[in-house]
């Protein structure tokens, strides 16, 4: 009571202190400062829209995609598609960052560029619009991360912000082009920050509940400084479309990505070679641990970096880099953002004993789903066939069962309309020869085949399941 007392002797004093025409101001004077600050909001959010609007693009996509069975509910086809999802310039050069399942299957990619657009009610903005044939420059399927070049210069960017600063609560607007909407800004705060989706992939995102819908990926979430803080990527919904709940790749994962495609194309994905978990009462009970919480070393893989460095199976992680983990999630979170030639420093408990071992970060075998995307380009459809076939390298070989004999090509789907079906051949098969010819490659399968003549008689031998079989028909007119 004594509070509430003092408040209102304070309060009046105030008052006293005024002058008698702000004291008995009248209610129709309240609402202009109310009034005067939302336009000011207003013109804010206007020059903001307009300033990061004209650095997202709309990308344009053709390209081919796999298309399920309806009565086996395998992927066994392959058909045509067109998209649109959404950009960030992030280099005058041309540059442009995008989600990776935007461009995945592509043929052909344009991106529409509105180097001055317009935030007014008047449909301009399509006629501002510039059209750039765009390649691929690299693409990272793991974070979903894709970089394109167009032969433009001068084009306007976007700066990135530090994700790690961005808060719960911010505010937040997201920009792009959803269900193929050009110049198109939702506005909302970050409902959570270092969100992760798949405990099995060390991949967080920022959440956000500013309407995102299909095409809005690859557009920026930027912050009210106009700052890239996020690529939106993807959105929970029960319906489909926007439920306030969207996710975006922070801008810390974009620069670290954007760099590495931008200088080899590809990302050398880091690997230390450990396996951790959490430690539970009853694990730490069972051997003996001095700790009741953290994280231990559950295995250690031959001949890995850390194996070479001195980790062992059964180290307790106190600290790595310095800092303390308890969360064997989060620390995978941080490694998973090591590049390729970071040293680690671990310190760890064994037993009584309290060890420093420096662990260097080496790259990680390749990702087979970029060796086993054939629909990446239209060179692995072979048309006369209805068939999309990849060369089995030494390469591919390691990731599909062992066949009985060495090369060949292998089926990977038909095409939609194709023959594929016809001719016997399936998704799996293996084909070894054509008549007499050996085949090893889709191009020496396309010479074979451009060889023969209407009414010849055609016989593949091929490989499906590890059983040698021959088909046989006659070459069509």
């Amino acid at each position: 009571m004594r509070r509430f007392a003092s408040c209102v002797l304070l309060f009046t004093s105030l008052m006293a202190t005024l002058p008698l025409c702000a004291q008995i101001a009248s209610p129709a004077q309240k609402p202009a400062v109310s009034r005067r600050t939302l336009l000011e909001l207003d013109d804010d959010l206007q020059a903001l829209a307009s300033r990061v609007g004209a650095s997202v693009v709309t990308i344009e996509v053709s390209g081919l995609v796999p298309v399920q069975d309806p009565n086996t509910r395998q992927t066994t086809y392959i058909a045509k598609e067109q998209s649109v999802g959404s950009g960030i310039v992030v280099d005058s050069d041309g540059y442009i960052l995008t989600n990776a399942h935007v461009v995945e299957h592509s043929t052909s990619v344009y991106v529409l560029v509105y180097r001055h657009r317009s935030t007014s009610a008047a449909p301009a903005a399509i006629e501002e619009a510039e059209r750039f044939p765009a390649k691929v420059a690299g693409r990272d399927s793991l974070t979903d991360i894709a970089l394109l070049k167009v032969d433009a210069t001068g084009l306007p960017t976007l700066p990135f912000a530090d994700s790690d600063q961005v808060h719960v609560g911010q505010l937040a607007l997201a920009f792009g082009s959803p269900l193929g909407l050009e110049n198109t800004v939702t506005m909302g705060v970050v409902s959570s920050t270092q969100r992760q989706l798949n405990s099995a992939v060390p991949v967080v995102y920022l959440q956000t509940d500013a309407a995102i819908n299909p095409g809005n990926s690859g557009g920026p979430l930027v912050n009210i400084a106009g700052e890239v803080i996020g690529m939106n990527t993807m959105i929970a919904s029960q319906s489909g479309g926007s439920e306030g709940v969207g996710f975006s790749i922070p801008s810390n994962t974009l620069r670290h990505i954007y760099d590495q495609l931008r200088r080899q194309g590809r990302v050398r994905r880091g690997s230390l070679g450990i396996i951790a978990r959490d430690i539970t009462p009853p694990l730490a009970n069972g051997l003996g641990l001095p700790l009741q919480i953290g994280i231990i070393l559950e295995d250690v893989m031959p001949g890995s970096s850390a194996d070479r460095s001195g980790l062992c199976p059964g180290d307790i992680i106190v600290a790595v880099d310095g800092k303390p983990y308890a969360d064997p999630r989060a620390l995978t979170v941080v490694l998973f953002q090591k590049k390729v030639g970071d040293n680690t420093a671990f310190k760890v408990l064994r037993g009584r004993q309290e060890l420093t071992i420096d662990v260097p970060v080496t790259e990680r075998p390749g990702d087979p789903e970029s060796i086993l995307d054939p629909t990446q380009s239209e060179a692995n459809i072979v048309q006369k066939l209805g068939i999309v076939a990849l060369g089995i390298t030494p390469s591919v070989a390691q990731l599909i069962p062992a066949t009985r004999l060495s090369g060949g090509v292998l089926v990977t789907a038909l095409t939609a309309g194709g023959n594929g079906a016809v001719f016997g051949l399936q998704p799996g098969d293996v084909i070894h020869a054509l008549n007499r010819t050996s085949i090893d490659s889709t191009e020496i399968l396309r010479k074979a085949l451009a060889s023969l003549k209407p009414g010849d008689a055609v016989v593949f031998s091929i490989e499906r399941g590890g059983q040698l079989n021959y088909l046989a028909f006659t070459n069509p007119e």
